[in-house]
Formats: structure tokens, sequence, C-alpha cells
């Protein structure tokens, strides 16, 4: 199956976060568009990797992806190498995206930084036509995305390109609260985690409002790239 985009997270949850409304709408205008999720998010003060995969399979209904994977790396330990590359280029030769989305550059978490840098490089090495892939068994054409953007995360990072996700930002709260072991429950007996407060969750929105604002529009996602935006005409901005 060759998707539109493909969204990569260090953890379950990362893209809901990140650019659970810009997947909304591109789902919206019919774009295939799929999430793979580097790790279980098993090292999470709250919940456990099982009630990870349910709740990430919940967020992915509620936001019409094709697919949703899970590549099983070790969550804060994974790294930067042949092997782990080597398994994500699988994913890109397999789905074939045009725009690869990923964890910021940089994060609070380890994780992000480490996850952004090594999809980003994997995303290069996937179009070299020396690197032999297989998958069930049968070897993978090269392919390289076009585009590789960062989404946003704890740190208010500025963004290269900001995208107006009006309309959109309830479906990304929908998702994202799919993970109900993760984010504010006044009745939660867990520990309390950076994320799990209620001024993060209403974070979320008056983040989405502020860049909006920015651009004169309701909502917007936010995204930094490895390259020059580009448009047609001056006219398809707004």
């Amino acid at each position: 199956m060759k998707l539109d985009i493909l969204a990569f997270g260090a953890h379950p949850d990362d893209v809901e976060l990140g650019c659970g409304a810009v997947i909304a709408k591109e789902v919206s205008k019919g774009r295939k568009v799929g999430i793979i999720d580097l790790t279980r998010g098993e090292l999470g003060t709250r919940g456990t990797a099982e009630t990870r995969d349910e709740e990430a399979a919940i967020a992915a209904k509620i936001l019409g992806v094709e697919i949703r994977e899970n590549l099983g790396f070790a969550d804060g330990f994974f790294t930067n190498d042949k092997a782990h590359q080597l398994e994500i280029i699988k994913m890109i030769r397999l789905y074939r995206p045009e725009i690869v989305l990923c964890n910021a550059v940089e994060d609070r978490h380890i994780d992000h930084g480490k996850g952004s840098k090594l999809v980003s490089d994997a995303c290069f090495l996937s179009g070299l036509v020396k690197i032999d892939t297989e998958f069930d068994g049968r070897p993978q054409e090269q392919w390289r995305p076009r585009l590789v953007y960062h989404y946003i995360q704890w740190k208010d990072l500025e963004p290269d390109i900001a995208i107006d996700v009006t309309g959109f930002i309830d479906k990304k709260m929908e998702a994202v609260l799919a993970y109900k072991t993760q984010f504010y429950d006044p009745n939660s007996k867990e520990p309390e985690t950076p994320i799990s407060s209620k001024n993060f969750t209403d974070s979320i929105i008056y983040r989405s409002r502020n860049l909006g604002r920015l651009i004169g529009v309701e909502h917007a996602e936010g995204f930094t790239v490895e390259r020059y935006p580009a448009t047609d005409s001056l006219l398809d901005l707004i």
C-alpha cells in the first residue's frame, strides 16, 4: 500500500500530540496516512505497554489512518545505528510515502530528539540503491520521501511552517484523550507526570490557538523543516 503521509513517533501518543489535527485534516481530504510507533512506551510511569497498545489502536481508528504499526524498539534505549535504521527503511520502502512526519528535533524526552534524527537519517538512506532490504522475503526498491517535517512537542520551538487545522482540533483531542492512562484524570491513583496535569491537557488547545492567532486562523500546528518551504504562487500563502 502506498501512503501519502507516514508519521513516526518515538512513543504511542507522540503523533497525536504533535500533528493529530494535520493528520485528521489530510484524512478528511482523502489522503492515505499511516502511523508507525518506534516503541511501546513501556517505560512510561503511568499505564503499561499493553494499555498503550490498546489506546494507540483506538486513537488510530479515531484519526482514520490506513495503518498503524509498532517497531518494538526499546523505550529509552534505542539508538541511531544501522540495525534500527534498516527497520525504518523497510517501512519507508514498504509504504513509499511522499511526506514523512517525525518527532521534534530537540525536546525534553531524550527519545524525541533521537527518534527525530533516526527517522530523518533513514529517510535519506532509504533512497540509496545499494542498501538492500527485504520485506516478507521479497526485495524492496529504494524510496526517498520528498519531504521530512518535524512536529513540535514539549518545547516551544519556533516553527518553520504552520498549518491551518481549524475544525480539526476536536478530532485531535479525541485521539489524544484515547490515551486514558496518560493524561489528566482527577480520579486516577497513578503517580503524577509532566503530561498528566490539567495544565498540560489545556496547553494542547491554547498552543494551537496561539499559533493560529499568529497566522490569522483559529487553530494551527507547527513544524520545523529540513529544506526551504516552497510554494507555487504567493497567492497560495494564507
